[in-house]
């Protein structure tokens, strides 16, 4: 039996449809019937209005963070599935959650998936690991609850090793919300100036308030298929050039190469596969449920040397307009909390030209990086 490889996945599967909410106008309001399957629902409807299809074409279903795809199907109208399944509602999940679509397709066991995200974390109070759930107990006997702890230490280890300052991180926030401010559905729109930065407080030392992700509500939905039928539907295709994940266990969160050796592996994967290189790529998006992250999937990734991202990031290189545009939606830290899906949401758009003012011209090849304790790394294009 011949052994599928990724160059043999090449171009095999696209995107077809995305929809989602409008987070700024979900964030200013707090509704106790707003919960993760309404979202989804919204999401989903939108999806297949994008896509010009019917809910009776599709046939396969993944969910992400909504608990049961069996009382979803039920309020979406499908019934006689090819596959469904929900995943944990965790960031590194979205890339994961896309792959499983993509192979579904690609096996052919169906033929279009629709993969759908919910959360309702802004009107229920979550946390994100502020109760413990998920923490090594090791952790949680010295208040470690939560990830952003665990990269703080992370952030404060990188600065003993390379020079780096607490300021350096505020290049990300501020491009963060930069883009945001031409996003009209970013919760967060307002600039952001480097003294406001430095004058917030600390959550976790040395990240402060504008280092972390949002807690909000929204939803995403993306449908995906093979090449050959998206070629004929409403949106103009965007494939799925190449994904490759690569794990980074142990039991504590915290890791001491910051995952870069992890994302190093699966760039060099996708890179390969795709015959592209780092030139080739025109916009980014990059897993940031805390500034570091930005800094350690670009390195991980080969952007830059090991130890000098955050340099990289300096003097608007990482903005619009600069030498690799990243977040342009306003990312986890302004736009929206959406685990990775809005991150996914934004390579489409920017790949159709459908960004607005925040479309980098003529934009035909996208990265997705998502450093954490599951790293993966895709490359989208459009023909």
């Amino acid at each position: 039996m011949t052994q599928t490889t990724l160059h043999d996945f090449k171009d095999k599967v696209c995107f077809v449809g995305v929809g989602d909410t409008d987070y700024g106008a979900l964030y200013r309001t707090k509704d106790p019937k707003r919960n993760q399957y309404t979202l989804g629902v919204e999401a989903f409807k939108a999806a297949l209005e994008d896509a010009g299809l019917k809910k009776d074409e599709i046939d396969g279903l993944v969910l992400v963070r909504i608990p049961s795809y069996q009382l979803f199907a039920d309020m979406v109208g499908l019934r006689y599935l090819k596959a469904a399944n929900t995943f944990r509602g965790e960031g590194r999940m979205s890339a994961l959650a896309v792959q499983y679509a993509a192979m579904l397709i690609y096996s052919g066991l169906c033929s279009t998936v629709a993969v759908v995200y919910g959360n309702d974390g802004r009107s229920v109070g979550a946390t994100y690991g502020g109760e413990g759930e998920g923490s090594s107990p090791y952790d949680v006997i010295y208040g470690m609850t939560s990830p952003g702890a665990a990269v703080a230490h992370m952030w404060r280890r990188y600065m003993h090793e390379y020079g780096a300052r607490e300021e350096h991180l505020a290049a990300v926030a501020i491009s963060n919300r930069r883009h945001a401010g031409l996003n009209p559905k970013a919760v967060f729109r307002e600039p952001l100036t480097l003294e406001t930065y430095l004058t917030a407080r600390y959550i976790a030392a040395p990240l402060r308030l504008y280092d972390y992700c949002l807690i909000n509500d929204g939803a995403v939905a993306l449908i995906l298929t093979g090449a050959e039928r998206a070629r004929d539907l409403r949106k103009p295709p965007v494939y799925l050039t190449a994904t490759a994940t690569c794990t980074d266990l142990t039991f504590f969160y915290t890791v001491d190469d910051f995952f870069r050796d992890a994302v190093r592996r699966c760039a060099e994967a996708v890179f390969a596969a795709s015959g592209l290189g780092h030139k080739d790529i025109q916009v980014c998006q990059i897993y940031d449920n805390f500034t570091p992250t930005v800094i350690f999937g670009l390195e991980g990734a080969g952007f830059c040397k090991y130890g000098e991202g955050f340099e990289f990031v300096q003097n608007g290189r990482i903005s619009l307009g600069g030498e690799l545009p990243v977040n342009t939606s306003g990312g986890h830290t302004s736009e929206s909390y959406m685990q990775g899906f809005g991150l996914h949401a934004e390579n489409i758009r920017q790949l159709r030209g459908e960004a607005g003012d925040r479309q980098v011209p003529n934009c035909q090849v996208a990265m997705y990086i998502c450093p954490a304790p599951i790293c993966a790394v895709h490359i989208m294009t459009r023909r």
